[in-house]
């Protein structure tokens, strides 16, 4: 279990520059009959409204079908997932984990899902130790990702309670945004029937 330990400690996550896509905000300079004349919108309120999605990495989700992001919010997140072919690493890990019943059935979570090229990233040996011990250190790491409550961007930033018992910390503001420093979201605010989901560059290691 050291060595395990030791190898896990030692996965480095592959950065990927996350393209902020900026919000244009007018000005109405013409006369209006509400009241309240200071119409300023700042610009995490005008970069990732609720029901939108945002980022880079959202150009590799599927325009239509099961995998779209219309296909995805009718179903449970890991039935989603399994759709959306972006994601195809990750669920290949939560089934080996056997967890997806445990995601499906979840009520309001929040998964920071880790994106094929990053799953891809890690270190063989590193892969090999969390495959062979599925109900142990992939579960944990697995969990790591998941947080309870479905996080709207405006309420992303800050540190949140995991469901493996960890905390990870989230960073940023508007539509640009890093995970424990080292992950950036490439893809925000997908959503499915139970939870909100954030796609990542990196993937995310609790502190043993």
């Amino acid at each position: 279990m050291s060595i395990m330990r030791k190898r896990r400690a030692s996965i480095v996550a592959a950065f990927a520059a996350l393209a902020i896509v900026g919000a244009a905000c007018s000005s109405d300079d013409g006369d209006t009959s509400t009241a309240g004349g200071d119409d300023m919108t700042t610009p995490s309120e005008a970069a990732a409204p609720m029901n939108e999605t945002f980022g880079a990495g959202c150009a590799a989700v599927p325009a239509d079908g099961a995998g779209s992001f219309d296909g995805m919010a009718t179903d449970p997140v890991a039935t989603a997932a399994s759709n959306n072919p972006a994601l195809s690493q990750l669920v290949t890990l939560v089934g080996a984990a056997n967890l997806g019943d445990t995601l499906n059935s979840a009520e309001d979570i929040t998964v920071f899902a880790p994106a094929n090229e990053a799953i891809e990233g890690l270190p063989q040996k590193t892969a090999k130790a969390a495959m062979a011990d599925p109900s142990g250190l992939l579960t944990d790491v697995l969990t790591y990702h998941v947080v309870p409550g479905r996080l709207a961007p405006a309420d992303l930033a800050g540190t949140h309670e995991t469901l493996q018992g960890s905390t990870l910390e989230v960073e940023g503001m508007g539509e640009a945004f890093t995970v424990n420093g080292d992950a950036s979201v490439v893809c925000g605010n997908v959503q499915t029937a139970n939870a909100t989901v954030y796609i990542i560059d990196g993937v995310l290691l609790p502190e043993m």
